[in-house]
């Protein structure tokens, strides 16, 4: 159970279900709906981190990837690590995709019908355009979508306002890039030539910072122009977290470019969570 937890992606699993929440209860969406657009979200998030370690099972397990269960352990001939097997994995993704059909509909046909969309997107990404110049195109869909599918599950089915799905764009990008730079030399390694690995580790840090620097300032400037308190101290934060890892880069580069990038996409999420009421 914990090999397939892990094999789940759990780390952006939990932080797109949580904003994903987040957004439902800042705009109204009240108890029982934010319960079920988290559920919706959680199921589509599974899907797509499940199918993620399944589809790269082989090139996982060709560069000896410690952290991923399918690649971990003795190495048997059909795959199986941590005595989890690949066919396990395949079930668990397509039982998750399963599930997310229903739960995103009962947030009413429009709000499911984008959210399917947004996983459909996830899909699509780990099938095909992972190793293309199109790897971002996923991203800034499916998360340029999620502020649609809360809202689209008020009375009255709104759309959100263009500035939260441009918002949801650049933090999805930004995070693509992000998610890159730890793995990058093992991508080029496996032949996967996504745009950030394309643009090599300089551009990735790069693209990563200015996409999600650019998502901060939408999200703060976004709704009516001018920016609140709390979006300030959100800008402040952004800032501070450019500043401590440009300090800290001295030693190591790479690491210190991740954590910097994954800090301001902490606080993006924590920025668009609040502005939730103004979606609309």
């Amino acid at each position: 159970m914990l090999a397939l937890i892990r094999a789940s992606h759990p780390g952006p699993t939990v932080v797109v279900t949580a904003m994903g929440s987040a957004l439902a209860a800042g705009v109204g969406r009240g108890a029982g709906g934010t319960l079920l657009a988290g559920a919706a979200v959680l199921s589509g998030q599974l899907s797509i981190g499940w199918s993620n370690d399944w589809i790269d099972r082989r090139r996982d397990q060709a560069i000896g990837r410690a952290d991923k269960p399918l690649a971990a352990g003795p190495g048997t001939p059909d795959g199986t690590g941590e005595g989890l097997a690949p066919r396990t994995v395949a079930r668990a993704a397509f039982v998750a995709l399963a599930a997310c059909v229903p739960l995103s509909l009962a947030n009413g046909l429009a709000a499911g019908l984008v959210h399917l969309a947004a996983v459909a997107c996830g899909w699509l990404y780990n099938l095909r355009l992972k190793a293309t110049a199109a790897s971002p195109l996923p991203f800034a869909a499916a998360f340029g979508l999620l502020p649609a599918f809360i809202t689209l599950g008020l009375p009255g089915h709104p759309w959100p306002a263009a500035w939260a799905m441009a918002a949801g764009a650049l933090l999805g990008m930004g995070a693509h890039f992000a998610n890159v730079i730890p793995d990058l030399p093992d991508d080029l390694a496996l032949g996967v030539r996504g745009l950030p690995q394309r643009l090599g580790a300089t551009g990735a840090r790069v693209g990563a910072a200015v996409l999600l620097v650019a998502a901060s300032v939408v999200i703060a400037l976004g709704p009516g122009g001018h920016a609140g308190a709390p979006a300030v101290a959100g800008l402040a934060a952004v800032v501070l977290a450019l500043g401590g890892g440009l300090a800290a880069a001295r030693g190591n580069l790479r690491r210190a470019a991740f954590a910097v990038t994954v800090a301001v996409a902490v606080i993006d999420v924590a920025m668009f969570a609040a502005q939730g009421a103004r979606l609309v």
